[in-house]
């Protein structure tokens, strides 16, 4: 595999809006072949704990914990874990976290694991070793479940058509892989090729149910708001609307600027907890043109950063959980 696979997205980026520094103990929450993990290390005389839920990411992780001096440590779990990681290890706060959402190109290029429809492989899609797998799904699920799936995960505006071709597919025979998964959905929208291949909105939609991506961030950005210690700093990349949106709804929130200042015609919000986040990004950062055409992966990048306050962490967050279909429904089914 071509070290370009690996190429970090944003790592400057990151590391100016990090800032890590001597002494300092920072999360990567998504540590994959580890860029972030190594330019954090290089950065500053600093200690890092790296999470992965992935464990085909172990030799990699393996090979940076001997190569650090006691620098670096490594836990395979999700990254909503870490409070529960930090707290094995009698840790309580962490000067900083950075977290790089969704399917690496590590993953993608492997066709074993199901998560592009360009290499034909088993219909799989789970970044961990257990759980449904996408085929569970496709086969699985009510034709209505489907189609919300597709429209909400995947913002597909022929969600119920293809739903329907699928359901209609699976009754001749189950959907084991990902060509034909992808021929069922190029049928279903009227085989027409452009730029974007009809198949890639099912998969994106699939890969975020299957691996629960929007929960794992909610989840993630409440149990870092926890961890982060006052002027700690938590920096996060998406490359998705939806991810996206839900980093900068909470961000946005917790900085206090959820709500209107109110006028003469509309009285102002009533206050609420004291701000827990101050805006490091107002708005989202993209990477550079000349990255873009290097790295096609970083053209959707987004960066959003905030600094912890002294304030506390708040008690909820009902803005971010919103899933319309329930893993736990699929789990349930099998």
């Amino acid at each position: 595999m071509s070290q370009a696979s690996h190429i970090p997205v944003m790592l400057g980026e990151v590391l100016h809006a990090l800032e890590p520094r001597d002494g300092a103990l920072f999360i990567d929450g998504t540590f994959g072949a580890g860029g972030y993990s190594r330019g954090i290390l290089s950065a500053a005389a600093c200690k890092l704990i790296g999470i992965d839920r992935d464990p085909s990411v172990q030799p990699a992780a393996t090979q940076l914990v001997q190569a650090s001096g006691g620098r670096f440590s490594f836990a395979e779990a999700p990254f909503s874990a870490m409070a529960e990681i930090l707290a094995a290890r009698g840790i309580d706060h962490v000067d900083g976290i950075v977290l790089d959402i969704g399917v690496s190109s590590m993953q993608i290029d492997q066709a074993e694991r199901g998560f592009s429809f360009m290499r034909k492989g088993p219909l799989d899609m789970r970044m961990a070793a257990s759980g449904p797998t996408a085929a569970d799904a496709v086969n699985r699920l009510k034709e209505s479940e489907l189609a919300d799936i597709f429209y909400v995960y995947g913002e597909e505006r022929r969600s119920r058509r293809i739903a329907k071709f699928i359901c209609s597919a699976r009754a001749e025979a189950k959907i084991e892989t990902t060509d034909r998964l992808a021929d069922i959905v190029t049928r279903a929208t009227g085989g027409k090729h452009s730029k974007i291949h009809p198949a890639t909105k099912v998969f994106q939609a699939l890969r975020i149910f299957v691996n629960d991506e929007l929960g794992e961030l909610a989840r993630a950005l409440e149990a870092a708001e926890q961890l982060l210690a006052p002027l700690g700093r938590l920096v996060v990349v998406t490359f998705h609307s939806l991810e996206d949106r839900m980093v900068k709804t909470f961000l946005r929130s917790r900085a206090g600027l959820a709500g209107g200042g109110g006028s003469r015609y509309e009285p102002a919000v009533e206050a609420g907890p004291a701000p827990s986040f101050s805006l490091l990004t107002r708005r989202a950062v993209a990477a550079s043109d000349a990255e873009a055409a290097d790295n096609p992966r970083a053209r959707s990048a987004k960066l959003r950063a905030a600094i912890r306050t002294e304030a506390p962490a708040w008690s909820d967050s009902p803005e971010l959980h919103t899933s319309i279909v329930s893993l736990a429904r699929l789990e349930a089914a099998l």
